[in-house]
């Protein structure tokens, strides 16, 4: 699934509870901090086209896709959240739904399943794979990404905040105006 997916799935689970902006904070970027291991992609543009995409081909959906990862995100949610035991297990929920939504929808235009090494660091014996794995840009990534930006402007207009506030207090606050301006108030 898209990143972009990933954020705004975070973001809905973590508006489930009533948690701070912080506590919010923290379960969102758990839904999508998973895909930092595709960072490793820039140090193969900087290698140049002598061997393309080696780095991001053999690290992207091991390195931070597994319980090892899960495990250290869900620990810093334990360590900075203010309600911590609600916080720490939307947390590893939010992060397990970004898990499943890559099992579920990013199969590569070249057909790759992108198995996810779940037990790793510790065994690399077992890995999740849907043999019905959908492309990226297959309608239901399509759907399912309509679906929760909807999800997530209704809940900024109902409840009066949106994912911006991790960003901008005050264009948060815009936003919410305007789509109150637009829909009326709840």
């Amino acid at each position: 699934m898209s990143p972009v997916t990933h954020f705004f799935i975070g973001w809905l689970v973590a508006n489930t509870a009533k948690l701070d902006k912080r506590d919010r904070a923290l379960v969102t970027v758990a839904g999508i901090i998973s895909d930092a291991d595709s960072l490793v992609i820039v140090a193969d543009l900087l290698a140049g086209k002598s061997e393309p995409f080696r780095w991001y081909g053999e690290f992207h959906h091991v390195l931070t896709h597994n319980i090892g990862f899960a495990f250290l995100v869900t620990l810093l949610g334990f360590m900075l959240a203010k309600r911590r035991w609600i916080t720490t297990f939307l947390v590893f929920i939010s992060f397990h739904l970004h898990l499943l939504g890559d099992i579920a929808g990013s199969r590569g235009p070249d057909d790759y399943q992108w198995p996810i090494p779940y037990l790793w660091p510790f065994s690399n014996s077992f890995q999740l794979v849907w043999e019905g794995q959908w492309k990226l840009n297959a309608w239901q990534n399509v759907v399912i990404t309509g679906i929760v930006i909807v999800l997530t402007l209704f809940f900024a207009w109902k409840r009066g905040y949106s994912p911006l506030e991790m960003i901008s207090a005050k264009a948060d606050a815009i936003f919410v105006r305007t789509l109150r301006q637009r829909f009326g108030n709840p």
